[in-house]
Order: structure tokens, then C-alpha cells, then sequence
């Protein structure tokens, strides 16, 4: 039985992302998935499964909270485009800031390539800003000046 692109995403979010099932990964990602990531915090290196959950593990420690609400989901033939809202409690280290148990929310939009029933290539842009400015990472009144 198929598994639709939908289905696939969706479960890269709610079981991968929301529930931190690392196995998961192996079951819907292609072994030379490749990664565009667009922002300047992210610099896990590598590609398929293992890159997935290095991201998964990484933002879980920090975040163990952490809650991803796909707001909209839209798929056509091999591709899925997801527009999500992360949530979280800053619990954890990260980046070597010690928790601040500051409450964030983060909006962002994944596209998926999917070939043979796992996802091939992955593009994600977030609002990385927004994410350092409510972590006290970023003061706004230095982006404000710019």
C-alpha cells in the first residue's frame, strides 16, 4: 500500500517532530535526502535520515516540549508544501545559552520532494529572527537601527 505525499509529511511533523520518534525518520526518509535549509542558525551537516534527526534531537533537548501545528498542508503529484507554527518552552540548552524557560512561538513553511515513497529533498524557511529575538538572542532594537 501507497502512502500519499500528504500522509508522509504529515507524519515527518506530528511523529518525527511532535512525538520524537527518531525510527521514524528511516521509515520516510531517503537515505540521500537532501537538505536546503535558509537560515543562519541551522548548521547540522549531513544528508537522509541521520540529518533529520540530529535537527529532531537538537531543538527536542532545547525545546523538550515542543509542539509543531501544520496550519496548512497542499500536495500535488511528488511535492507537499506546509505552512506550520512551532511552539515551545526553552527548557533545555541551546547554542550554550543556558534555559531561559521563555515560551516561544515560530512560524515557517516546508517543501517536499518525494520519490519512491520517502522524501527525497526538503527546503524549510523559518523566522529564524523572530525565534533569536524571543530567545533575547537578537535584541530588536539592533535590528531596528540597521
Amino acid at each position: 500500500m501507497s502512502t500519499s505525499v500528504k500522509e508522509l509529511v504529515r507524519r515527518y511533523r506530528e511523529e518525527l517532530w511532535n512525538e520524537g520518534n527518531l525510527k521514524v525518520a528511516d521509515e520516510i526518509i531517503a537515505v540521500d535526502c537532501r537538505y536546503h535549509i535558509y537560515d543562519p542558525i541551522t548548521t547540522l551537516l549531513g544528508t537522509g535520515p541521520e540529518r533529520a534527526m540530529k535537527a529532531v534531537v537538537f531543538y527536542r533537548t532545547a525545546f523538550p516540549d515542543l509542539h509543531i501545528t501544520i496550519e496548512d498542508l497542499f500536495a500535488e503529484d511528488d511535492r507537499a508544501l506546509v505552512r506550520w507554527t512551532f511552539q515551545g518552552t526553552h527548557t533545555g540548552e541551546l547554542f550554550g545559552m543556558a534555559p531561559s524557560r521563555m515560551k516561544i512561538t515560530v512560524s515557517g513553511m516546508d517543501m517536499y520532494r518525494v520519490v519512491e515513497g520517502k522524501i527525497q529533498e526538503y527546503w524549510v524557511n523559518w523566522d529564524t529572527m523572530g525565534f533569536m529575538q524571543q530567545l533575547g538572542l537578537e535584541p530588536l532594537e539592533a535590528h531596528a537601527s540597521a
